[in-house]
């Protein structure tokens, strides 16, 4: 494993404004989308949602086993984030602006086109942990605000930045793409998403990449056409 870059042993909330600190400053979008998460949430009822749908959802059966990887998700943030804050500061502001694009793009969605998927078993198939762990989920997660599915937009950008990461091993990459396909798999296999919102997470995504790395894209291809 590469040395860590970065030496945060001075690091003072009161030195966010410092160069050196000042990336900690894009977390604060967490906040506005924990805000805004919450009051889509409460103040859109179920019955101004529309359902979202398609005939893949209807070939794609309920597996509980995808509940690893779908919460797996949150710790493979954090994991991603505090590796490119000591590796890589730039990969760290990308990833960040590209997660803080998302949440604004599809909280706009959410509001103007208010969505909900109704596709959850009205009971479990199976009785164990993993199935005990998606009920929790369903209990705590309600069926609205689905599409597009920000689960497969900040995987996606996840495997983008990455794939991008000079410091990491070719098989950490390989092993965080492979679960980043397992991610967008299990949000439709538990019944949390249709195809439908892995689908219209796409384009965000893309709108995301351009904003967050256009600079790297100007600076790699530049260098590109400057050798040929």
């Amino acid at each position: 494993m590469a040395k860590t870059k970065y030496d945060y042993s001075g690091f003072r909330l009161s030195k966010l404004r410092d160069p050196r600190f000042s990336h900690f400053l894009l977390l604060l979008g967490w906040l506005g989308y924990f805000l805004m998460y919450f009051l889509t949430e409460n103040l859109i009822a179920v019955e101004n949602c529309h359902p979202v749908h398609c005939s893949i959802d209807d070939m794609i059966p309920f597996c509980e086993w995808f509940v690893i990887p779908y919460v797996g998700w949150y710790f493979l943030i954090i994991f991603s984030l505090l590796w490119f804050a000591f590796y890589n500061v730039e990969n760290f502001k990308r990833l960040q602006i590209f997660i803080i694009v998302t949440q604004i793009i599809a909280t706009v969605v959410y509001i103007v086109y208010p969505t909900r998927q109704d596709l959850r078993p009205d009971t479990l198939p199976s009785d164990n942990l993993l199935a005990g762990l998606v009920g929790l989920l369903y209990s705590a997660d309600t069926n609205t605000g689905v599409c597009p599915s920000l689960h497969c937009a900040y995987s996606i950008g996840i495997a983008s930045m990455w794939l991008k990461e000079r410091n990491a091993s070719v098989l950490l990459k390989s092993f965080i793409v492979i679960f980043v396909v397992l991610v967008c798999l299990s949000t439709m296999f538990i019944k949390q998403h249709s195809a439908v919102d892995f689908f219209a997470s796409i384009p965000v995504c893309i709108v995301a990449e351009y904003i967050s790395c256009k600079g790297y894209y100007k600076k790699r291809f530049g260098k590109l056409r400057i050798k040929h």
